[in-house]
């Protein structure tokens, strides 16, 4: 290899590129959330994430831009929207379903929660998340500073899973056309992923072995809306510890918002 000589001027200049570029990467892992990283003996500029690139897993292409409409406009489409999900015939949930659910919230949302699927409570009263985990996610709205009125709040799949099983991957794509029409007109400006299945069901995975554990805190996008994974409230009601994984994931959703979270309640009150 031939040795290549350089002024102390060019030395310092391409140093002092180096550490601009570092400086950039810092804080690009900072608004990403990320506060410690595992250092190698020795890093390759070049193999650096530009600054400022959105963190994605399967991009899909952007949906083209509607023309906006009217909240009375909008309340049609997704009164339609819930119409056809009632009488849903694609896949066999339909069989053993009392109701459908469609979904519910306002119609133009902060933030749009999905889940897996509708329970035995949800499928009693033909709403999302009403039972045990439907309370501990009111708790986690409130505690952001909404109410459940001024979200909204969906599901995967609009019927119940017999005894409460992970919906089958053919019953996801068959009913996720409704959820993204959904989406198209309630425009949220953030979405929250309430556990795995919400995520393989919105998000294509490059990889089997990218679960919610590893993707949960970080940032993806779906139609260029921002998109945060985070552990179904369910989870939460077996493994309470892992609140504290969920509020952080939350605080950054609201950070993304300009927003910040009201005091937290006196302890006894």
């Amino acid at each position: 290899m031939a040795n290549v000589r350089i002024t102390r001027r060019e030395a310092k200049r391409h140093l002092s590129g180096l550490v601009d570029d570092l400086a950039r990467h810092i804080d690009f892992l900072g608004e990403e959330g990320i506060t410690e990283v595992a250092c190698s003996p020795a890093i390759a500029p070049e193999s650096l994430p530009v600054p400022g690139t959105p963190r994605k897993i399967s991009p899909q292409p952007p949906m083209p831009l509607a023309p906006p409409v009217s909240d009375a406009d909008a309340s049609a489409e997704l009164k339609a929207i819930a119409q056809t999900v009632a009488a849903c015939k694609k896949c066999g949930l339909h069989a053993k379903r009392r109701q459908a659910v469609p979904g519910q919230g306002n119609i133009y949302p902060d933030v749009l929660f999905i889940g897996e699927g509708p329970g035995e409570d949800e499928d009693k009263q033909g709403l999302a998340f009403v039972g045990r985990a439907g309370q501990m996610l009111t708790r986690l709205i409130t505690r952001m500073g909404y109410t459940r009125d001024e979200v909204f709040i969906a599901n995967i799949v609009k019927c119940r899973p017999p005894n409460n099983r992970k919906p089958l991957p053919e019953e996801m794509n068959m009913c996720r056309p409704y959820l993204e029409q959904q989406i198209a007109v309630l425009k949220p400006k953030v979405i929250v992923l309430l556990g795995a299945s919400a995520f393989e069901g919105l998000i294509p995975r490059d990889s089997p072995w990218i679960t919610i554990s590893k993707v949960r805190g970080k940032w993806l996008e779906y139609q260029g809306i921002p998109t945060m994974p985070t552990f179904h409230p369910s989870y939460l009601l077996r493994n309470p510890a892992a609140m504290w994984d969920v509020w952080n994931d939350m605080q950054l959703v609201l950070t993304r918002l300009g927003r910040t979270p009201p005091p937290a309640p006196a302890k006894g009150k």
